[in-house]
């Protein structure tokens, strides 16, 4: 019988956004198979809770503020594990290619020789847009659909077309948005796009405390500052986010109090 995984590979594996129900069921046989897993602070506790009790696991996590591993260093991690004979699981959140530097370790990898593929996993949009029961496509409202990470070095500004962003055709969907909220709401209405364009902010994405409110574009600073410090947070904006009605009762209070 062939090896899920052969001694000395490198899977690159989506954990997807956190409920154990939404990983593949590749995906777990992948870290059924694995000898060693490096996994992101992002994977859900759920999806932990699937790795046997004989496989290391090893966390790299990246979160906005606490690193604890560099690139470089998580690079370096796997390059030796793999050497070492391992059969190696790297657990992403979401989807591996969506955001998630993938190019960065199968590069490492390949330059020393090691066999690196790719298990895909539900990325976090696709999940809230579920949760809400919203469309991220729609016809005769969005019919494109576009993808943006919103973080930036501290004290940076975020170096994006905002004016290709300000499409009122288009869902946009903003990644690790939280902290930018002001600037994306500033930048995106100063492009053109309408201040009472649709919103959904959405945190701890189908974990049991999901958070999924819904305001508009000039009320998203104020709807950002609803969640805790620190949480990740998706950012969706457009016409097709408003088509069924998503709300919180704190959103509607915060939202009449600032008008």
């Amino acid at each position: 019988m062939v090896e899920m995984i052969a001694p000395g590979e490198v899977w690159l594996v989506g954990a997807g956004p956190g409920d154990p129900d939404l990983l593949t069921r590749k995906a777990e046989r992948l870290i059924g198979a694995a000898s060693v897993i490096f996994y992101d602070a992002l994977v859900g506790p759920g999806i932990l809770d699937l790795i046997p009790p004989h496989v290391r696991r090893v966390p790299v996590g990246k979160r906005s503020g606490r690193h604890s591993k560099d690139q470089s260093s998580i690079n370096n991690l796997l390059v030796v594990a793999a050497q070492d004979g391992e059969r190696v699981v790297r657990l992403k959140g979401g989807d591996p290619s969506m955001f998630g530097r993938s190019m960065e370790e199968i590069d490492a990898l390949a330059a020393a020789g090691v066999r690196t593929r790719i298990c895909p996993g539900v990325t976090a949009a696709s999940a809230a847009a579920a949760s809400a029961g919203i469309s991220l496509s729609l016809r005769g409202l969005a019919r494109r659909v576009q993808f943006v990470t919103a973080h930036a070095q501290a004290g940076d500004p975020l170096e994006l077309d905002w004016a290709q962003l300000a499409d009122p055709r288009c869902t946009t969907v903003f990644y690790m948005g939280r902290s930018a909220a002001g600037e994306i709401s500033r930048r995106l209405i100063g492009s053109g796009l309408d201040p009472a364009t649709p919103v959904l902010v959405a945190c701890d994405v189908s974990l049991a405390g999901e958070q999924l409110l819904q305001t508009r574009l000039d009320l998203l600073p104020l709807a950002a500052r609803t969640f805790t410090e620190g949480k990740p947070a998706l950012i969706l904006v457009g016409d097709a986010v408003g088509n069924r009605t998503v709300r919180d009762a704190r959103l509607i209070a915060a939202a009449e109090r600032a008008s």
